[in-house]
């Protein structure tokens, strides 16, 4: 195993070294090439990169290693200087010009003065604690869409006239910056979130949340790309639910750069999709008000009031009337079904609503003090055990973990933090999926004190051997971050999904929690209707098997989304092999 750790710890310490030479490779590329012309494509993004400069202060060498440095290299012309008319017509002409090149030059300096002032204000505010800014998803939206779209529009701005620090500066970072993907994640999270605690587009858009004490709004722009992250992934009901709060925002008088044309082509193409002909004609008919000249709006008009006219008579009902001009409200189409049969009960849940403990139930929860059935290291100092649901039975942990240990814990998996995978049943391979939303590490005991004291702490509680158990787990929610209902045992139809670990099926699950949640972050429990919320320093217990090896059915859980916060967790998965006699077979096969 130790042979195993040093192997790993190698690969990350070459690894460290090689980004850490690319990021060097990178700033000196930069700081040499200053001028025009030649683009490399890094990430899907664009840089202006001179090739005469590179001949003369760069040596083959060096350009190879900085290449290797770079996802690839693409070129493209660019030229941001009009050409001069013939300057011997007149001598006002080349006033004229030469007044509209001061104005153009004035209004991309107070283009870039308003950008920096708001950006000023928007910085400070993050930067004082930026996990309590990040808490609020619509700030952790901004801030994709800001780096990925925003900032290279203003790049666009500053290279009419280049300036070598700015773009310096961009060549360095914008290698991390997110992309296009980022920002689309971000935006779908808004929407899983605005559909599990119910929340309408526009207490969204005015940053109306539960628990939060500062709101951060959604401009007609940002609302309009929703409800075009939602259109470009057929997600008619979401781009409906948002083009409709654009519009709303664009009639209340809000400043846009989209124009409302746009938002109605959109919207009243969504409005179709969803089944509702009548509105999609008024909308169509007040865009052909805008803009008789729309490319489709005069076809799809006719289409459309040609369809609801066979509809109708094939109804034997008379033409009706355009719908009005009331706005569309949240509930005004059905949500549709999708893949997970218990959804409405999971998202009840999530939201408090279904929780199933009844006066009878809580009668039977206790607390009591633990000591590991009398195991020396808490004899002294007992565990606080609270009952949080009776059958089956999950019980709660008061003082798990403490502050200095979690921030530990924290420390170490940051850098390692990676998309979270799940184990295909078919094929028993670790892959992303969009039911779990989240990014984890995970951490050996003999990678620093703390982590052995966690795993130790865990087997002295639960009285089971943690040899056989998986690494601890470090899990972070970020935006909508969740994961979906799902058991954590392997079922009968997927019988190799440990089969590679050789350790059997996993007996017991232990989850610390190392964050409070301000709103959502729950785990629920759809099959008997329980929601255990998290709590900072405490961990929650409960067996995935009974006492025979068969699966407990009822243990099926879910992480809800993260609505406002940052959640934090890690957990232990304790498996069979080891257990035989700390936990033996009972008399029946659900014992």
């Amino acid at each position: 195993m130790k042979c195993a750790f040093r192997r790993r710890f190698l690969t990350r310490v070459c690894t460290w070294q090689r980004k850490n030479l690319c990021r060097s490779l990178t700033r000196a590329f930069a700081h040499t090439v200053k001028g025009v012309g030649l683009f490399y494509k890094l990430k899907g993004t664009k840089r202006s990169l001179s090739t005469s400069t590179m001949r003369k202060h760069l040596s083959l060498p060096a350009l190879a290693l900085v290449c290797c440095c770079f996802w690839g290299i693409q070129a493209e012309v660019y030229t941001s200087i009009g050409q001069m008319t013939d300057l011997i017509y007149t001598e006002k002409e080349l006033v004229q010009s030469l007044k509209e090149y001061i104005q153009a030059e004035e209004s991309k300096l107070a283009a870039v003065k308003s950008w920096a002032n708001k950006l000023d204000v928007l910085t400070l505010a993050s930067t004082s604690d930026p996990e309590v800014y990040l808490a609020h998803p619509v700030n952790a939206y901004k801030l994709m869409k800001r780096l990925n779209t925003e900032w290279s529009e203003l790049e666009s701005l500053v290279l009419q006239d280049p300036s070598d620090g700015f773009i310096s500066n961009m060549t360095v970072h914008r290698q991390y910056f997110p992309d296009e993907e980022d920002e689309k994640g971000a935006a779908k999270a808004l929407m899983r979130l605005q559909d599990t605690y119910k929340l309408d587009s526009e207490s969204f858009s005015k940053g109306k949340l539960p628990g939060v004490h500062h709101n951060a709004i959604l401009t007609v722009d940002d609302c309009y790309d929703m409800g075009k992250t939602a259109y470009n992934e057929a997600d008619y009901y979401h781009a409906v639910l948002w083009m409709q709060q654009a519009l709303r925002q664009m009639d209340a008088g809000e400043e846009h750069v989209v124009s409302k044309a746009d938002v109605l082509d959109y919207l009243s193409y969504s409005v179709y999709q969803m089944g509702d002909l009548p509105r999609a004609i008024e909308l169509t008919r007040r865009l052909v008000a805008i803009d008789s000249s729309h490319q489709r709006a005069g076809g799809n008009l006719r289409y459309f009031e040609k369809l609801l006219s066979k509809q109708l008579k094939e109804l034997n009902q008379e033409v009706q009337e355009p719908a009005t001009e009331e706005p569309i409200q949240l509930g005004t189409y059905k949500r549709p079904k999708d893949y997970l049969p218990e959804r409405e009960i999971y998202e009840g849940l999530c939201r408090g609503e279904g929780v199933k403990m009844t006066s009878a139930r809580r009668s039977r929860l206790y607390c009591r003090y633990h000591d590991g059935n009398r195991n020396p290291r808490l004899l002294l100092q007992p565990m606080k055990e609270e009952d949080e649901w009776d059958s089956p039975h999950i019980v709660r942990y008061l003082n798990a973990l403490s502050d200095s240990e979690i921030e530990k814990i924290k420390e170490l998996a940051k850098p390692r933090l990676a998309r979270a995978t799940v184990r295909d049943p078919k094929t028993g391979i670790l892959t992303t999926a969009n039911y779990r939303v989240s990014k984890s590490a995970w951490l050996e005991g003999e990678e620093d004190p703390v982590i052995e004291r966690v795993n130790q702490r865990i087997e002295d509680i639960t009285g089971l051997t943690t040899q056989t158990a998986e690494l601890l787990q470090i899990a972070n929610y970020g935006v909508g971050g969740q994961y979906e209902p799902h058991f954590d045992f392997s079922r009968k139809d997927e019988p190799d999904a440990f089969k590679t670990l050789g350790t059997g099926n996993r007996v017991a699950t232990f989850l610390n929690y190392m964050s409070d949640v301000e709103a959502g972050g729950a785990t629920v429990f759809p099959d008997f209707g329980a929601a255990i919320y998290p709590k900072k320093g405490t961990a929650v217990f409960w067996y995935n098997l009974f006492r025979s090896g068969e699966g407990d059915y009822r243990t099926r859980h879910a992480a809800c989304p993260v609505l406002v916060g940052c959640k934090w967790v890690s957990n232990k998965w304790i498996h069979e092999r080891g257990q035989e006699f700390r936990r033996p077979c009972g008399l029946t096969e659900v014992d």
